[in-house]
């Protein structure tokens, strides 16, 4: 079920991440993973491995055999073990909930993808440099996605597509919403909203890279059409511009909560339906995304222990789980969704207590900065898709990145004093003996 052509990028791929030098190999993987259409798959003994599944466990095998630079850097770190516990709990609580054979196969389906993808990432990404190496092959991959989908505008036709294994392009009331190689065009679109700040963090390295860079993440902001993107995208922003703020933080948080408390008293009806006044397309199921989050409240009972199953009978599609924080709630209960909350608030936290560390050094504490201004903007994404395609990937990069960068995190190197020696103690007492002085030379 491969394309010849996309057989031999994974092919290639394997080769490379197999024979590459470590630091290299994360280039290879992150382009063939977002570039070949999840629905391209291969097929072993009746089991369906899509290319990033197959690329993973290459990265594994490697990470297995590796003798040297085989440690994860800053140790087993309070990230990496709440997002080991979140993949748990989403494994044994969905195979609990269905108890039959495909529901246990997709979970496991799913924890290779999270935990392998993961770990793998957390492998090859190991110091300063191999960060910086990261984010500048996230950003080809905005620009060359971004010439894609303006392509898709252009002609309306995807050229992924032409590859098998991916919907037609979608067009919605006369737009037409590029998606490039995701399954979807709202993924697409996130990709390019919540890479925007890291893409800003490279103009102190490279302007030409920036420039690219910002340019290819609004493309695919706004060539897909959708509220959740451009709601990400003007989130990351906000986020960069809160910098001058940045130590008196705990007042903002704590504004904004006693904010939303106050609109809940006051508004007719409760606030998270404030989603539903947010159409920045004109065309947008802001309404929809509401109704997720308002039934999904309404309906603590039902899932709260062990998800729940007949969450399409609360009303008018409620299928389409367009919400991250519903569909963890369905799906694995409340542990789950309280797990995928700690490990963002952990993110935040980690940063939060990084830059404090670099205060003074204005450049780590600058990229400490994006590097939250980017989490931030997923979790505005969130709320108005779930990641289930190439996207999660994307996510799981800025996790190993956070990682690695809240390990590295140091303070402005400290002036090197030089004492002076007193003239006393330069002063000879009694006759120099020039024999051992010699001697010594």
């Amino acid at each position: 079920m491969l394309h010849p052509l996309v057989a031999l990028a994974m092919v290639l791929a394997i080769l490379l991440i197999l024979c590459l030098r470590r630091e290299y190999a994360i280039a290879p993987l992150l382009l063939a993973i977002f570039f070949i259409p999840k629905g391209q798959v291969l097929v072993v003994a009746g089991a369906h491995f899509t290319a990033a599944q197959v690329l993973f466990l290459t990265g594994l095998g490697r990470w297995i055999v590796s003798r040297r630079s085989s440690r994860l850097t800053g140790g087993f770190n309070s990230i990496d073990r709440i997002f080991v516990l979140w993949a748990l709990s989403s494994l044994v609580i969905f195979s609990l909930q269905w108890m039959n054979g495909q529901a246990l196969l997709k979970s496991l389906g799913d924890f290779v993808d999270a935990v392998g993808g993961y770990f793998v990432l957390r492998f090859l990404i190991q110091d300063a440099e191999d960060v910086k190496r990261t984010i500048r092959v996230l950003v080809l991959i905005a620009i060359i996605a971004a010439a894609c989908m303006i392509n898709e505008q252009l002609t309306g036709t995807n050229i992924f597509a032409r590859l098998g294994g991916m919907p037609p392009t979608t067009v919605r009331d006369g737009s037409i919403r590029s998606q490039a190689a995701f399954e979807v065009f709202i993924t697409a679109g996130a990709y390019g909203a919540t890479l925007l700040p890291l893409a800003v963090w490279l103009w102190s390295k490279s302007r030409v890279g920036a420039i690219l860079g910002i340019a290819g993440a609004t493309v695919m902001t706004l060539t897909c059409h959708a509220s959740t993107t451009l709601s990400a995208y003007v989130a990351g922003i906000f986020g960069l511009c809160l910098w001058p703020l940045r130590k008196k933080m705990r007042l903002v948080r704590w504004g904004l909560v006693a904010t939303l408390v106050g609109l809940h008293l006051v508004m007719n009806g409760p606030v998270w339906s404030l989603i539903e006044k947010v159409d920045l397309t004109g065309s947008s199921s802001s309404y929809h995304r509401y109704m997720l989050i308002d039934n999904c409240i309404r309906h603590f009972g039902d899932w709260w222990l062990l998800g729940v199953k007949d969450y399409d009978k609360w009303g008018f599609d409620m299928w389409d789980l367009s919400d991250q924080y519903v569909a963890y709630a369905v799906s694995g209960g409340l542990l789950t969704l309280a797990l995928f909350v700690g490990l963002i608030s952990k993110s935040f936290a980690r940063l939060g207590a990084a830059r404090k560390l670099a205060e003074g050094n204005r450049e780590e504490e600058w990229f400490l900065w994006c590097l939250g201004a980017a989490l931030f903007a997923h979790v505005v994404a969130y709320f108005g898709i779930g990641y289930f395609d190439q996207m999660q990937f994307a996510w799981l990069a800025l996790l190993a990145i956070i990682c690695v960068a809240v390990s590295e995190a140091k303070g402005p190197a400290a002036p090197q004093v030089q004492e002076e020696v007193p003239a006393s103690a330069c002063q000879v007492d009694g006759p120099i003996n020039w024999s051992v002085l010699e001697t010594i030379q």
